[in-house]
């Protein structure tokens, strides 16, 4: 079973869709199996990271940006703006798509383990994100 998630962002940062994907894993009716995520852009990308504690979105977030930093002199690739290609590279280390088991009809996420897309340009607009449920 597959799903189309088109996902909301108004900036950069960790967007958690926790309980979106876990509203639709419910409503494919799986007591197990597997579900998948994969992003379909390259200029974001998606994590299982603690969901509990908002300073760790933060502290990822800032060294993120200070490891792949905007406006290096190294980039060719600056036609879309100065965050476009740090986008790309912050893309490129992090993860396009996950999986995560379902057991007795749950995500089996940990207890403070949530689901993120991870949006690495600043503008605002929505993601599409692919659900493969099986």
């Amino acid at each position: 079973m597959i799903r189309q998630l088109a996902i909301p962002v108004r900036r950069q940062g960790l967007h958690d869709i926790t309980k979106r994907v876990e509203e639709e894993a419910r409503r494919a009716g799986l007591n197990e199996g597997l579900c998948t995520l994969y992003i379909q852009h390259t200029s974001a990308s998606l994590l299982i990271q603690e969901n509990c504690d908002p300073s760790v979105r933060d502290d990822l977030e800032n060294w993120l940006n200070r490891l792949v930093p905007e406006n290096d002199s190294l980039y060719t690739h600056t036609t879309e703006g100065p965050d476009d290609m740090p986008a790309h590279i912050k893309s490129a280390l992090t993860a396009v798509s996950i999986s995560i088991p379902l057991i007795d009809g749950s995500l089996a996420l940990g207890t403070w383990q949530g689901i993120f897309l991870w949006e690495h340009r600043h503008h605002a607009g929505n993601r599409t994100v692919i659900m493969h449920l099986a």
